[in-house]
């Protein structure tokens, strides 16, 4: 784990601010609503200065959150959906493993084989091992860019295979309209990154579990959620 959360010349305790973090990112919930929450506890704070601690300690809690080991036996699901800032249309192109953990996402104003092949050279990079298996719709950027950058991985593409890939978008969606969009590129992969790696976290891998399984899994989600905040359990 990387270097402790410093909360110095910080007015509010650590144990608020990761609090509102936590609300701001797991939930699909505006800043005043995370305001109005926490002023129902006797936090009076400004939606602004929560927007500040999103930007500041999202990105450091998220990097500092435990994820889940790669493995050569995974499929990759791939799939990208366009998202409107400013007036322009961007695609934000995620991959999901066969549970639906979210394994990478990246903004980009292209939606070709140029944009394809920047996304698997990211997802090598970062997982260390190609996959078992690929799993993408009919665009054809998809089998471009396979065929260049992992040519020995199997790359099945149909529309009904990549329902995993294409429900992954429904948290993003719910959020997007909560924030009534968003207001730069920059600003969004900065969220998504931070936004998926709670939802990683919290969120049961997709298989039959118990009330008590869930029960305890969100009980050590919150438990790592502390630990990376640095606040005591």
């Amino acid at each position: 784990m990387s270097k402790p959360i410093s909360y110095k010349r910080h007015r509010f305790p650590p144990e608020i601010i990761a609090h509102a973090v936590w609300l701001y990112f797991r939930f699909p919930l505006s800043l005043r609503l995370v305001e109005e929450m926490l002023l129902e506890r006797g936090v009076v704070i400004s939606y602004e200065t929560i927007r500040r601690w999103a930007l500041k300690f999202g990105p450091a809690y998220a990097r500092r959150l435990r994820r889940k080991p790669p493995s050569r036996r995974d499929i990759w699901h791939l799939d990208e959906v366009v998202v409107t800032i400013s007036g322009k249309k961007h695609w934000l192109w995620r991959a999901v493993d066969q549970n639906g953990y979210v394994l990478d996402e990246i903004l980009q104003s292209r939606r070709d084989t140029k944009a394809a092949k920047r996304l698997l050279t990211r997802l090598l990079k970062k997982q260390g091992c190609p996959p078992r298996r690929m799993i993408t719709d009919k665009l054809g950027s998809y089998a471009a860019a396979q065929r260049q950058i992992m040519p020995e991985v199997e790359h099945r593409s149909h529309k009904g295979l990549n329902n995993r890939a294409e429900n992954s978008h429904l948290p993003f969606r719910r959020r997007e309209r909560a924030m009534q969009g968003f207001r730069s590129p920059r600003y969004l992969q900065r969220f998504v990154s931070v936004f998926s790696a709670v939802r990683n976290l919290f969120v049961p891998p997709r298989s039959r579990r118990s009330a008590a399984a869930t029960h305890l899994h969100r009980l050590n989600a919150m438990a790592g959620w502390k630990a990376a905040a640095n606040i005591a359990a």
